[in-house]
């Protein structure tokens, strides 16, 4: 490809492909495995995933926890008002999407019950919120599980269960990274019983990860910043690896912010790191990830890693087979 146009990584979805539950088991999702050295398609459920991997091979894993990001409030008119908060490291000032948007202006309050918070400055579509307690505390009381919005229902009560992965641990993101939702626990165990090692990084996921590209070169696409961490433990666990096995996009985008040449260092920091195709890979051997949306960036790593011809065939044949897309879809292992 010798332009990168936004419209190159546009194909046609069908609605009824995305999903809006998850599989019944964790494990039971569908799994397409890719092999980008002959381009042949097995298909598979996820819980065959380990026979793909013995000793040395190392899954690196996002253990970010969701936030409970999504409130209602009332405008100071009585009318009723929708907030998601896109990102959580500045606690004082919180970058949040309001619907509706129409006639809200700076210092107006949005009331919570007996909390409330005010508009401290408004930019295209987003606004900053100030908070009238801790923002930890006014999620706990009133916050709600952030589904994305193509995932057009009402929330269960399983969602609050489903939609974090078994490796969550770590406060501090809007969205779930989605590849690692097929886990269970028997799955890691039967890894670890084949010699695979597991290794956490974080990446808080915030509204940057989602972020729509805007123009039609993509090389023109600003991603915003993003926490991560990675410590002592994991990076060594990660550089004594035959094989590293990145689960999910945001595992990627740690590893290849934190590498340093074919190793990775302990590092904290913020990372903008945008993945299209042409980067070259320093530390991922395979990739775990979902069925990703048209457009986005999350699609846009993936041709990066296994080709744009590669994927699109491979998109093609999951649609022939049924396969469940996005957040709450199925699997594809791209060795």
């Amino acid at each position: 490809m010798t332009e990168l146009k936004l419209s190159d990584f546009d194909y046609d979805l069908p609605k009824e492909f995305i999903a809006k539950f998850p599989s019944v088991r964790r494990d039971e999702s569908k799994l397409l495995v890719l092999h980008r050295d002959t381009g042949k398609t097995e298909h598979k459920i996820f819980k065959d995933i380990v026979d793909y991997f013995s000793g040395g091979d190392v899954f690196v894993v996002n253990k970010t926890k969701v936030i409970p990001a999504r409130f209602f409030g009332r405008k100071e008119t009585g009318g009723k008002i929708e907030v998601l908060i896109l990102g959580y490291g500045d606690t004082k000032s919180v970058p949040a999407i309001v619907k509706p948007l129409k006639n809200l202006k700076i210092g107006a309050r949005i009331f919570l019950h007996n909390d409330f918070c005010e508009v401290v400055s408004i930019e295209h579509n987003t606004v900053k919120l100030k908070f009238s307690d801790e923002i930890d505390t006014i999620l706990k009381k009133y916050g709600k599980v952030p589904l994305p919005p193509y995932i057009k229902r009402d929330l269960i009560p399983s969602d609050a269960e489903r939609y974090q992965t078994v490796f969550a641990s770590v406060l501090g993101s809007v969205a779930a990274p989605t590849a690692g939702l097929h886990f269970t626990e028997n799955v890691l165990s039967q890894l670890r019983s084949n010699g695979v090692k597991i290794a956490d990084v974080l990446l808080d996921i915030s509204w940057a990860t989602f972020s729509p590209v805007r123009c039609e070169n993509i090389t023109e696409h600003q991603m915003g910043e993003e926490y991560f961490e990675i410590e002592k433990s994991s990076a060594g666990i990660i550089n004594s690896a035959k094989r590293k096995i990145a689960v999910g996009t945001t595992s990627v985008r740690v590893l290849e912010t934190v590498s340093d040449g074919k190793k990775v260092k302990p590092k904290k920091g913020v990372t903008n790191i945008f993945i299209y195709p042409g980067y070259k890979f320093k530390n991922v051997d395979a990739l775990l990830t979902n069925f990703h949306l048209p457009q986005t960036t999350l699609l846009m790593l993936v041709c990066a890693f296994a080709g744009r011809d590669l994927i699109f065939r491979a998109y093609k044949e999951a649609k022939k087979n049924n396969y469940r897309f996005a957040s709450y879809g199925d699997a594809m292992l791209i060795l």
